[in-house]
C-alpha cells in the first residue's frame, strides 16, 4: 500500500512593519497608512498603532518574487490601490473590501514605481526593464508601453492634468511623452548621475528632479505646447529654472511635495530628510524685491568708495530688473533627522492640525514607521510604531511545549508572541540574543546572548530577573534537559559557547529578603572543556547523550551525560555542523553543515544512514517531528524542507521568506512549526488534513522544474533585442503561462464548436431526407450553441491578458473565431469584447487577411458590428445628456449654485487681500482702531 502523508502549508506570517523594499503611501481616504510588508501590503491606523486590514496575493505558493516593490493610491474618490511586485506584476486592490480586482502582466523585471493620474482612470508603472506601461484602470488592461529609456525607470509623474507625463531613469534624462500622441516630446538633461526621483508640485507650476549629485533642479511646467513664447521653443514642456544646492551629501531618494503644495520633502539616502517652504508668488516677489534692494545698496557703497578719490566721480543708481529666482520660491524650512535609515516617505493628504504646515510619515531601515507634525519652528514626532516586529533579524524562535507561547530574539529585544495570531503580547529589552528556550512552568525563559551573558526573563511581568556570566563567548545553544522518560523537567539545562566549553546548570528558587518573593536563579553544576569552539549542543531525549558540534574539525562528538565520557564521534562534514537533532526514540541523529548537507546517523554505532543534498546554501536549522521520524530542514536559500529520515526522501518544499532562514522550531504535537527570517518576518506553517503522495510530489516538482526550464529556454536562446527606438510605442502585455493556457483553450473550443457544428448540419440534412434520429449534443459544450460555447472561452480570459492570447491563435483559428464576432455583437453585454476580438485580430492578422480571398466575404459580414456599436454608442450618449439634464435640475431646485458662487467670492477676496500693498493693509487697520476709540 503506498503511504501517505499530511501537508504543511503557509497560515499566518507576522513580524512585519514595513519591509525596506517598496515605499510607503497613504491610503485613497487619506486616514490610514500603506505600508509593503514583502508579499502583502499592510493598512496601519497611525494613532492605534494598528494593522486594521492586509491585501495579500490569492497565490497560494507564496514566494520572494511577489515581494511588493512599488505602492500607489488613487487621489479620485475611487478606492482604488495598486502594488508593484518583484516579479514585474501589477496588482489593483479595493481598498474598502480588501479583495484583488485584477492582476496585470506586462514588464519582464521588478515594477520600480507606480502613479495614478488625476482622474485616477489611468495607472502609470515604470520598471527595471527601462519601459513605461499605461494601464486603463477601469478596462484592467494595458494601453501602450513606451520605451526609450536606457536603464531602470525610477521614477515617473503627471503633468497638464493627465494629458502628459514625465519620467525619470538611471540614464540621467527625463522624458516629456504625450499621451495622446504616443510620442516623446522632450528629453531634458543636466543631471551627470542617476535620476532617482522627480515630482510636480499640486498647482502644476514647477517639477523638481533628484539625483546622486549635491543639488536639486527646478523646472517651470508648461502646459499649452505647440505656441512659441519668450524663451520658450515651440515644443518644450519643461524649462530649467535653477538649482538648490542641498544641506547634505548623500544622493537624493525621493523629492514630494505635499497635497497644497506649500511644502517640499528631500529624503535623502540616509537619516535625514530636507524640508523646503514653497512661497506663492506674492511672498516670492517680496522677497526678490529685497535681495535686489540689497544688492542694490552694496553696490552703491561700493560705487560711493570708488569715487572718493576721484572730485568729478558721479555715481549712476542701477535700476536691476526683478527676476524671481529659484531660491526666493523655495526656503529650507527644516532637517529631520531619524534613528535609521529611512526608507520612502509620504505626506498625508489631510488637512495638517492647527499650526502645523503638514504631517510627514516615514518608513525606516529597522522596520519602524514614523509620523511627524512639520511646524513653523520644529518637526516634533507624532506617532511611532515598532511594537509589532524586530529592529534586526530574528536569530531564535522557541514555542513552549503546550505551542501557545512563542519566543523570538534579536539584537535589542526578545519577543513573547501568539503563534496562532501573530499578536505581540510582551517586549523584553535584552542583548543580542542568538538561542533562547523556556523553563518549565513556562513562568521564566532563558536567553544566550553574543557577549557570552545569560538572561533570565520573567515572561508574565515582562523583565529580566537577573543575567549571570555564563560563559567569555557567544552562547550558541541552550538545550533542557528531559528526564528518562522523555518529558522536560526542571533539573536544569546545558549551553554551548564560543570558549570550548559546554556547561551544565541546575534551576534554584533564591530570595534576596525575607519580604521578597522568590525567584529563579541558576547554578553551574559541571563543564566539559572541548577543544574548539561549540556551534551546538544537543541532549538524546531520554536524558542519556549529549551531542557537540564543533568548529574546527567539522566533528559530532557523543558524549555520555552522566559520566561525561565520549560514546561516539561522528565525522564527514566537510564544513562546520551548524544544527543538529535526535529522534524522539534515540535511534536516529541527523546533522545540517554548511556543506549544504545533511548527514542521517544511527546513534547505536554512529554509522552514517545518509547524505542528503538538501538546500542550496548552508543549512541552519533542523528539527524532527516528536515521535515520529519526519523531519523539518531550513537553510540560506529560503526554503523549508519536509524529509522522511527512514525512506530519505523529499516530501514538500515550503517556500514564502524573502531572505535567508536562520531559526525553526516544531510544536510538540506536531501540528504546525515556526520559522523566523533575515527578512524579519515569523511565519508559522499548519499540517492540515490533506493527504498526498509522495510520487505525485515527484511528478510536480519535475513538471515545475521543467516549465522553469522551459522560460529559461526561451530567454536563453531568443535573439537579443535590439535598442528600442527614441520615444516608440510597444505593446503593453507580455506572453506568460497563463496566455499560452488561455491560447489552448480557445483552440480547443474551436475545435470541438467546429466538430459540433458539422454535426448539427449533418442532423438536418438527416432530418430533411426523412434519416433523422434523435440528436445527442456532446456533453463537453455543458448544453451550449457553438457560439456561445466559444464566446465562453473568449470571455473567461482576462482583459488584460486578452492581446497576447490572441497574438499566439494561428490564422486559420482566427478566421474560425471571426466567423462567431456577428453572433457575439447581437448580444447586448457582449458588444465591447466582439469590438475588442475583431479589432485585435485584424489589426494581427492585416497582411494575411488583405491576402486571403477567402476571407473578403467574412470581412463584409463584419460591417453588421459596427452598425451595432454606433447603436450602442448613441444609446450611451442619450443616456449620458439625460443624465446632465437630471443634475441640472438637481441643482436648480437646490442652493448648490449659491454655495459656490459665495465660496469663490471668499477666495477672490483672499487673493485679492494677499496681493495688496503691506503699507495700505496697515493704513487700513489703523483707520480702523481710531474710528473705533473715536467711537468709544
Amino acid at each position: 500500500m503506498v503511504k501517505a502523508y499530511l501537508r504543511y502549508e503557509p497560515a499566518v506570517a507576522f513580524g512585519v512593519i514595513a519591509s525596506p523594499d517598496g515605499n510607503i503611501t497613504y491610503d485613497p481616504s487619506g486616514r490610514h497608512l500603506l505600508a509593503p510588508a514583502l508579499e502583502k501590503i499592510s493598512l496601519w491606523d497611525l494613532k492605534k498603532g494598528l494593522s486594521t486590514k492586509t491585501f495579500a496575493p490569492s497565490a497560494a505558493r507564496a514566494s520572494h518574487t511577489l515581494g511588493v516593490t512599488s505602492v500607489a493610491s488613487s487621489s479620485s474618490p475611487s478606492t482604488s490601490i495598486a502594488s508593484g511586485h518583484a516579479d514585474g506584476s501589477i496588482r489593483l486592490w479595493d481598498c474598502e473590501r480588501g479583495t484583488c480586482e485584477a492582476t496585470l502582466n506586462g514588464h519582464k523585471s521588478a515594477v520600480t514605481v507606480l502613479r495614478y493620474n488625476p482622474a485616477g482612470s489611468l495607472l502609470a508603472s515604470g520598471s527595471k526593464d527601462c519601459d513605461i506601461i499605461l494601464w486603463d484602470v477601469i478596462g484592467e488592461a494595458g494601453v501602450f508601453r513606451l520605451r526609450g529609456h536606457r536603464d531602470q525607470v525610477t521614477d515617473l509623474t503627471f503633468i497638464d492634468s493627465g494629458k502628459k507625463l514625465v519620467t525619470c531613469s538611471k540614464d540621467k534624462f527625463l522624458r516629456v511623452w504625450d499621451l495622446e500622441t504616443q510620442h516623446c516630446l522632450q528629453i531634458v538633461g543636466g543631471h551627470r548621475s542617476e535620476i532617482w526621483s522627480l515630482d510636480v508640485d499640486p498647482n502644476g507650476r514647477f517639477l523638481v528632479s533628484g539625483s546622486a549629485d549635491s543639488e536639486l533642479r527646478f523646472y517651470h511646467v508648461r502646459h499649452e505646447a505647440g505656441e512659441e513664447t519668450e524663451n520658450w521653443s515651440k515644443w518644450d514642456v519643461l524649462k530649467p529654472f535653477g538649482e538648490i544646492q542641498q544641506q547634505g551629501k548623500d544622493r537624493v531618494a525621493t523629492v514630494r511635495f505635499n497635497s497644497s503644495g506649500s511644502l517640499l520633502a528631500c529624503q535623502v539616502a540616509g537619516r535625514t530628510v530636507e524640508i523646503y517652504r514653497v512661497l506663492d508668488e506674492t511672498e516670492a516677489l517680496r522677497k526678490a524685491k529685497r535681495r535686489v534692494n540689497r544688492k542694490k545698496k552694496k553696490d552703491k557703497s561700493s560705487a560711493k568708495e570708488s569715487t572718493e578719490g576721484d572730485p568729478n566721480g558721479t555715481i549712476v543708481d542701477p535700476v536691476p530688473s526683478i527676476e524671481v529666482t529659484v531660491s526666493d520660491v523655495f526656503k529650507v524650512l527644516h532637517v529631520l533627522r531619524a534613528t535609521k535609515k529611512i526608507v520612502s516617505i509620504a505626506f498625508s493628504p489631510l488637512p495638517p492640525p492647527r499650526g502645523s504646515f503638514a504631517s510627514l510619515s516615514l518608513s525606516l531601515s529597522n522596520n519602524m514607521l514614523e509620523t511627524y507634525s512639520i511646524d513653523s519652528d520644529k518637526a516634533s514626532k507624532l506617532y511611532s510604531i515598532e511594537l509589532p516586529g524586530h529592529r534586526s533579524v530574528i536569530r531564535s524562535v522557541t514555542l513552549n511545549p503546550e505551542g501557545n507561547l512563542l519566543l523570538s530574539t534579536s539584537h535589542n529585544a526578545v519577543k513573547i508572541w501568539n503563534p496562532s495570531t501573530g499578536v505581540c503580547l510582551r517586549t523584553i529589552e535584552s542583548g543580542y540574543g542568538l538561542c533562547s528556550a523556556f523553563v518549565p512552568g513556562n513562568r521564566y525563559a532563558l536567553v544566550g546572548t553574543r557577549t557570552g551573558s545569560l538572561e533570565i526573563l520573567d515572561v508574565g511581568s515582562g523583565t529580566t530577573i537577573e543575567v549571570v556570566e555564563a560563559h567569555t563567548g557567544q552562547i550558541k545553544s541552550i538545550v533542557p534537559i528531559p528526564d528518562e522518560d522523555g518529558s522536560v523537567s526542571g533539573n536544569g539545562f546545558v549551553t554551548g559557547a564560543d570558549d570550548n566549553d559546554v556547561k551544565f546548570w541546575e534551576y534554584q528558587l533564591s530570595q534576596r529578603s525575607s519580604n521578597d518573593p522568590k525567584q529563579l536563579s541558576v547554578t553551574n553544576v559541571r563543564t566539559l572543556k572541548m577543544d574548539d569552539s561549540v556551534v551546538s549542543v544537543c541532549v538524546s531525549p531520554d536524558g542519556k547523550y549529549v551531542a557537540v558540534a564543533l568548529l574546527g574539525d567539522n566533528k559530532v562528538k557523543v558524549f555520555y551525560l552522566d559520566t561525561l565520557k565520549l560514546f561516539l564521534s561522528l565525522h564527514g562534514h566537510s564544513l562546520p555542523v551548524f544544527c543538529m537533532d535526535i529522534s524522539s526514540d534515540g535511534d536516529l541523529i541527523v546533522t545540517g553543515s554548511a556543506d549544504k548537507t545533511l548527514k542521517i546517523w544511527g546513534l547505536d554505532f554512529g554509522d552514517i544512514h545518509k547524505t542528503i543534498f538538501a538546500h542550496a546554501d548552508s543549512v541552519m536549522d533542523v528539527k524532527f517531528v516528536k515521535n515520529t521520524h519526519y523531519m523539518f530542514s531550513v537553510g540560506k536559500d529560503r526554503l523549508i524542507k519536509y524529509w522522511d529520515a527512514d525512506k530519505f526522501e523529499l516530501l514538500l518544499t515550503l517556500e514564502g521568506h524573502h531572505a535567508e532562514i536562520w531559526c525553526l522550531s516544531v510544536s510538540s504535537r506536531g501540528d504546525f512549526i515556526v520559522t523566523g527570517s533575515h527578512d524579519r518576518s515569523i511565519r508559522r506553517w499548519d499540517r492540515t488534513e490533506e493527504p498526498f503522495f509522495l510520487e505525485e510530489e515527484k511528478e510536480k516538482r519535475l513538471e515545475e522544474m521543467f516549465e522553469s526550464d522551459l522560460d529559461n529556454a526561451d530567454n536563453r536562446y531568443a535573439p537579443p533585442e535590439s535598442v528600442p527606438e527614441e520615444g516608440s510605442v510597444g505593446v503593453p502585455g507580455k506572453k506568460t503561462k497563463e496566455t499560452i493556457t488561455a491560447t489552448d483553450a480557445i483552440i480547443d473550443a474551436l475545435d470541438i464548436a467546429e466538430e459540433e457544428t458539422k454535426r448539427i448540419e449533418q442532423q438536418k440534412e438527416e432530418e430533411r431526407n426523412g434519416k433523422g434520429g434523435v440528436f445527442q449534443p456532446n456533453v463537453l459544450m455543458r448544453g451550449m450553441s457553438p457560439s456561445d460555447y466559444v464566446l465562453h472561452s473568449v470571455s473567461s480570459v482576462p482583459t488584460n491578458d486578452l492581446e497576447q492570447t490572441l497574438l499566439a491563435l494561428p490564422f486559420s483559428d482566427a478566421l474560425k473565431l471571426m466567423s462567431f464576432l456577428k453572433e457575439w455583437a447581437r448580444i447586448l453585454n457582449q458588444v465591447e469584447l466582439a469590438t475588442r476580438v475583431c479589432a485585435l485580430l485584424l489589426q494581427i492578422h492585416h497582411n494575411q487577411l488583405s491576402a486571403t480571398p477567402s476571407a473578403r466575404f467574412l470581412l463584409s459580414t463584419l460591417t453588421d458590428i459596427q452598425l451595432r456599436v454606433k447603436g450602442c454608442q448613441d444609446t450611451f450618449g442619450f443616456n449620458i445628456a439625460a443624465l446632465g439634464h437630471l443634475m441640472e435640475l438637481n441643482l436648480m431646485r437646490s442652493d448648490a449654485p449659491f454655495r459656490a458662487a459665495k465660496a469663490k467670492v471668499m477666495e477672490i477676496r483672499m487673493r485679492q487681500s494677499k496681493r495688496a500693498n503691506p503699507t495700505q493693509v496697515s493704513e487700513r487697520k489703523k483707520k480702523k482702531r481710531r474710528k473705533a476709540s473715536a467711537e468709544a
